[in-house]
């Protein structure tokens, strides 16, 4: 979700005119079966795929999609009515790369070679089980913590790889951690499959939980925080729900409807209102993308014919990546859905959001082709 953890680039200098041909390709190549989204700094692009009952922590060369360096560990596909391969993106800080697999290896390696500094295995470290569609969560570094949502909330030394804390046991959710400011606090927002759960950062207390249940245990977003506000979404027609925490640390429900009900890719919030896929992945003929009022709860519009895909905003746009490959760029307003343009990307099923970086577009699809286009400079 970006260096703010809110889905959104202010990148600018590129063009909305974008050739009919299709956008020029810069590299492809194989990378293995996964949903890992990509990670980016100072040239080095890091994901993650599985090949042959190998998980493989990847990286690559920005310049020519090339190999720098690999670390690879065994690791089941868990396949179960999905592709299967790793849900969790590599995190990166400084010299050190944050991964988890989808077992629960959880690893910190050097971003230079790829040399492991620590590594702990969750189910033995926390005593929990490997979630049903493996763990999901990616790593958010808060100071020198290391937090994740693993069927506990727990607290590493991002350094060392010792345990600051953890919360009891609960049923593992696939989202993150998103940290945020509350009466002087530091606190910690995360879906899990029990519910909402809010955490103090320093210990790991418990400061307010919601019951927020799935018929098929897949709470699978991260919360999205603005103020004292908190919103969640979950897909299986559960629905969406907006919360305020108030000062004596209740979480209070301002509105509850099943106008955006997301399977596993968060919404974004952009200008005061949400967008975002409402729908799930089995029925993507029928899932909507969906405008939002944060404030009310109220659809300003939806929109067919993406399937049940993925989205950042970017300079002020909608830059989407649907189901089927396409990608599609579209005003950000909540008056209609504009679109502006598009263009052919990948080929397969398609859940992973891309991601913009000095005017280039990196996309993966479910079998691990990754690729490498080029957007046309203004002017």
């Amino acid at each position: 979700m970006g260096p703010r953890h809110d889905g959104i680039s202010t990148e600018a200098g590129w063009s909305a005119n974008w050739p009919a041909g299709g956008l020029t390709r810069i590299w492809v190549r194989e990378i293995g079966i996964g949903f890992s989204s990509i990670s980016i700094a100072n040239d080095r692009l890091f994901t993650m795929g599985h090949v042959e009952g190998l998980e493989y922590v990847y990286c690559v060369d920005i310049t020519t999609g090339n190999t720098l360096w690999s670390h690879s560990y065994p690791c089941k596909l868990i396949a179960d009515l999905y592709e299967g391969g790793p849900n969790s993106t590599p995190t990166i800080d400084g010299e050190h790369l944050f991964t988890l697999g989808k077992e629960g290896q959880l690893y910190c390696l050097e971003t230079a070679t790829g040399a492991v500094v620590w590594e702990h295995d969750l189910p033995v470290d926390l005593d929990v089980p490997v979630p049903e569609w493996g763990f999901g969560s990616s790593a958010y570094v808060l100071g020198d913590q290391l937090i994740l949502e693993a069927g506990r909330v727990v607290s590493y030394n991002k350094l060392t790889g010792d345990k600051i804390w953890q919360t009891e046991p609960h049923a593992a959710g696939y989202g993150s951690a998103a940290a945020f400011v509350h009466s002087g606090r530091t606190l910690l927002a995360t879906l899990d499959n029990d519910g909402l759960r809010i955490t103090n950062a320093e210990d790991g207390s418990p400061v307010a939980f919601y019951d927020w249940p799935s018929s098929f245990r897949t709470n699978s977003t991260t919360p999205i925080v603005d103020g004292d506000r908190l919103f969640v979404s979950t897909g299986y027609n559960v629905g969406c729900g907006l919360f305020r925490l108030d000062n004596s640390d209740q979480l209070s429900l301002i509105y509850q409807n099943r106008e955006m009900r997301n399977h596993f890719n968060n919404s974004i919030l952009w200008n005061g209102f949400l967008y975002g896929f409402d729908g799930n992945s089995n029925l993507g003929r029928v899932v909507q993308l969906t405008c939002l009022n944060f404030e009310t709860g109220e659809v300003a519009w939806k929109q067919r014919g993406l399937g049940c895909g993925s989205l950042m905003v970017a300079d002020g746009k909608l830059l989407i990546l649907s189901d089927d490959g396409q990608l599609v760029l579209a005003e950000g307003t909540p008056d209609e859905f504009r679109e502006v343009t598009r263009s052919p990307l990948l080929q397969g099923r398609c859940w992973t959001v891309p991601v913009l970086l000095d005017g280039r577009v990196y996309a993966r699809n479910a079998t691990g082709t990754l690729v490498c286009v080029q957007l046309p400079s203004e002017g």
